[in-house]
């Protein structure tokens, strides 16, 4: 069998291809644009992606990291938030009549978890979790040194528990979920709520965007918070405080070695993480009566998905 195999990570404004050898590296990429309108348009584009590649390289298989709901048998992209037309989409049956290799269909947050196990941050653990902190807030668990996907297949969704009983409308329709407190959307709006209680403080940071709070970014709010900006830097505690009490509830729940920080947000480094390992410390169920995880940064970057779903199609 060929050590080669494709990943191919399908997101919201692109699929990326990539041949990746049993070592994570990758060795050649091809990138689409994805199609508007989704659905079958979307199918064939990740198909012609895993084509192009694999008439250069000899691959054993094709992965696909895609967000959503997969269905416990790996077969069907349940539901998508981001993508059009594309739910009850019987996706791996689909890919292997065109592509005329065997497909692997995983999560996104679960492959990238697993790039970071066997490649990144977690190398060398066997108990890990990762959290992706993006526009929304998506997780992946690696226990005894295997993914757990849960008996309906959705298993890891940790931005949406439910942390604050009638609080802030979530997209998947609850009220209150993790992601509404502890990711980029809930940065910018911890960031809001700061400048409205102290807009003669905000003028620097609302200067790094176009003047008003509509137009600032998270990009804006890091930046801010490197240069010591108080708002900025509440808008990280505030974040910071949310997430290191998700995080000491997973503790008691999953015991991991180690929890890897990954997504856009971790742009920010320590300024996120240091105060992010103190709430954990402070919120921590019997506290200091047993072993902390350690909280890290994750090393594979955007590239984490793609890696993790190769290697999890070699398998």
């Amino acid at each position: 069998m060929s050590a080669l195999t494709i990943g191919v990570d399908v997101g919201g404004t692109k699929v990326l291809g990539g041949v990746v050898d049993s070592s994570g590296k990758i060795i050649e990429q091809s990138r689409r644009d994805t199609p508007i309108q989704g659905g079958a348009d979307l199918t064939q584009v990740i198909a012609d992606v895993a084509i192009e590649l694999s008439k250069k390289h000899k691959v054993a298989a094709v992965g696909v990291s895609a967000a959503g709901f997969i269905s416990a048998d790996r077969k069907t992209l349940l539901a998508t938030s981001n993508i059009a037309n594309w739910n009850n989409v019987p996706l791996v049956s689909q890919l292997e009549t065109k592509i005329g290799a065997r497909v692997v269909l995983e999560n996104d947050a679960n492959c990238a978890a697993w790039g970071e196990f066997k490649f990144g941050a977690g190398k060398g653990e066997e108990n890990l979790a990762l959290l992706t902190i993006g526009t929304g807030l998506g997780g992946g668990f690696v226990i005894n040194g295997k993914l757990i996907t849960g008996a309906f297949g959705i298993a890891a969704e940790i931005g949406h528990m439910r942390v604050v009983p009638e609080g802030h409308l979530c997209g998947c329709g609850a009220r209150g979920c993790f992601e509404q407190y502890a990711s980029g959307n809930a940065l910018l709006r911890h960031a809001r709520e700061a400048i409205s209680a102290s807009p003669d403080l905000a003028k620097n940071l609302l200067s790094l965007g176009d003047g008003t709070i509509a137009g600032l970014t998270g990009h804006h709010i890091t930046k801010a918070a490197e240069k010591g900006d108080p708002v900025a830097l509440a808008a990280f505690n505030t974040t910071a405080q949310w997430l290191g009490a998700g995080i000491a509830t997973l503790s008691v729940l999953l015991d991991p070695a180690c929890v890897i920080i990954g997504g856009g947000v971790i742009e920010a480094g320590e300024i996120l993480l240091e105060p992010t390992r103190e709430y954990m410390d402070r919120y921590m169920p019997f506290n200091g009566k047993h072993p902390y995880p350690r909280i890290i940064a994750a090393t594979l970057g955007n590239d984490a998905g793609l890696v993790g779903v190769a290697d999890l199609a070699r398998n």
